[in-house]
């Protein structure tokens, strides 16, 4: 597609995009016409991963594979389109997991190929950013913005100046995501997986405030270091050293109370540190996006300090905040409109990939 065509698709309704997303344990297939979501199909394979605890990489890339081809299948006919119909596919290049990865970049170069046509290598991070605008009865979202993604495999505070062209990383977790601290307390609680909705569900009839457990990162000695930073791993460490203080005493595990004070000490730390970026950058937005978001306690906690220090709060629809196809669509679909040429076939699976690189691997 040359520019004149992508400029004429923007044009009418929106260039045709369908994306392809596998950088964890969720096959995501979405299509999008401009900022129109058209299709959102995602097919987990987390009922396989429960048996093990957590995400298993060769059980996700596996998943991956047997789930694509009918993902596709059934999200092409959700938007009433064909395959032929598409102005581009674009596909999830990292962070992730890298055989994951794999999977969906062999299949989104292949369909380009087969299809002839351009391919969008996107990142991850900046996908969730990009699945806000795909809200609909909402303002498109203003620049700069700060932005909290919240995953299992990810916990990244952004200084998003314009979504096609200037994305910053100012900080990041530096051990267990958020996430994985779910996960983990979940187990050392007896909870099943995955951790995140069991640790919420336990805490409905605890006391936030009946241990104080540690915010990590957040000591006048780590502001120089480590200002946006996270680190969650000392946290979970200190709820196994509590619950084994209690056990050593002979005394009950109060699973409530433990549950609402960890959630609590994970909760101040992301909007603590989300509002602060916020006075300091002098931006008046916060967008908050990943599938922790789903938290109850972390969206009401956000929206209710953010007003207090006024600041903006915005939160895609939560089947959005999930990784998923439409996020990496739309975001291709925000490319091609800025002008941006295709990607060349020359990249590949990047589990690293940082954030600052929003497409891969551009046409000259």
């Amino acid at each position: 597609m040359t520019e004149q065509t992508a400029a004429d698709a923007t044009a009418s309704s929106g260039p045709l995009v369908l994306g392809i997303e596998t950088s964890c344990d969720e096959t995501g297939i979405g299509i999008v016409r401009g900022r129109t979501l058209l299709s959102n199909t995602i097919a987990s394979s987390m009922d396989e991963h429960s048996r093990f605890g957590g995400v298993v990489p060769e059980v996700a890339a596996r998943a991956h594979l047997e789930a694509l081809q009918p993902a596709i299948e059934r999200a092409v006919a959700e938007a009433g389109i064909r395959l032929g119909d598409l102005d581009a596919v674009a596909v999830t290049s990292g962070p992730g997991l890298a055989g994951a990865l794999m999977i969906g970049v062999g299949a989104a170069k292949a369909l380009a190929v087969s299809l002839g046509k351009p391919l969008y290598a996107v990142n991850h991070l900046v996908g969730h950013i990009a699945a806000d605008i795909l809200t609909e009865g909402t303002e498109p979202l203003e620049y700069p913005t700060i932005a909290l993604l919240v995953s299992g495999g990810h916990t990244s505070l952004l200084h998003v100046r314009d979504l096609t062209t200037d994305v910053e990383m100012l900080g990041e977790t530096i051990d267990d995501a958020a996430g994985e601290a779910f996960d983990k307390v979940a187990r050392i609680l007896g909870l099943p997986y995955p951790g995140g909705p069991q640790i919420d569900q336990a805490a409905l009839e605890g006391d936030p405030d009946a241990i104080r457990f540690p915010r990590g990162l957040s000591r006048a000695s780590d502001r120089e270091k480590h200002r946006w930073d996270f680190s969650f791993s000392g946290l979970k460490t200190s709820v196994a050293r509590w619950i084994e203080q209690r056990e050593a005493a002979d005394e009950p595990i109060p699973v409530a109370d433990v549950a609402a004070s960890f959630r609590e000490a994970v909760v101040d730390v992301l909007v603590t540190k989300a509002l602060d970026a916020c006075e300091e950058r002098g931006v008046p937005r916060l967008l908050l996006g990943g599938g922790v978001i789903a938290n109850k306690r972390l969206r009401d906690v956000a929206t209710r300090r953010a007003a207090e220090r006024g600041v903006t709060v915005r939160i895609p629809p939560l089947s959005l905040c999930t990784d998923n196809g439409a996020m990496i669509a739309g975001l291709a679909a925000e490319l091609i409109a800025s002008g941006r040429r295709p990607s060349t076939l020359a990249f590949g699976a990047d589990s690293t990939l940082p954030v600052t690189e929003i497409q891969v691997a551009e046409a000259p």
